[in-house]
């Protein structure tokens, strides 16, 4: 028989075992890498923002106090408190989460601070609203008036035709959005001016 026959080729009888063959390829095995995690974004300065929120409404109460301290000029300190509130709002929310706020986040953390400041303004506002109501509560205010801006025609006008409901309507109207756009720019500054300082001294 050949050396290399396999089979007897009288009988057919295998000369050797056959060892079987797995055709199947073998499946590589491929080392599964973590993929490492991305550090999630800072949460956005928002009304959504528990943090904010509560940082606003906390910093705006110190604000409240602070707006109504009597100093001269009043108007300038008026200013000056509110732009100083939004301005400590963005500094306590920066020591509380460690989060370094851009510009635009200072800005809208200063604004929602003016905006909790003018609903404390408007709490007062009303307040004033209803003593000025009654006829005693009116002259008081006219007396302090007068003790404040001294003896002027044009105070005594303006505080005659305030007791038409009319103009008294459109006083009250006015002064509300002058309490608004006060109330919310200067604390929004304040913010913008406290982002700027604050990522200076962290670089």
């Amino acid at each position: 028989m050949p050396p290399d026959a396999r089979f007897c080729h009288k009988c057919g009888k295998p000369l050797f075992e056959l060892v079987a063959q797995d055709e199947t390829p073998a499946t590589p095995v491929v080392d599964s890498v973590a993929t490492p995690q991305q550090p999630a974004p800072p949460p956005e300065i928002s009304f959504h923002n528990a943090v904010a929120v509560r940082t606003a409404l906390l910093t705006s109460i110190v604000g409240s106090v602070l707006w109504q301290l009597p100093i001269s000029p009043q108007l300038v300190w008026l200013l000056a408190s509110l732009t100083l509130v939004g301005f400590l709002a963005v500094f306590f929310y920066q020591r509380r989460t460690g989060q370094t706020l851009s510009v635009r986040s200072g800005a809208r953390m200063g604004w929602i601070t003016g905006v909790f400041s003018f609903v404390i303004a408007l709490i007062l506002f009303t307040g004033l609203m209803l003593a000025l109501s009654d006829a005693q509560g009116f002259a008081a205010f006219q007396k302090e008036m007068r003790a404040q801006l001294g003896q002027s025609q044009d105070l005594d006008r303006a505080m005659e035709a305030m007791k038409e409901p009319g103009m008294m309507s459109i006083a009250i109207v006015t002064g509300l959005v002058m309490l608004f756009v006060m109330f919310t720019v200067f604390p929004t500054l304040g913010g913008v001016i406290g982002a700027k300082v604050l990522e200076r001294d962290r670089a």
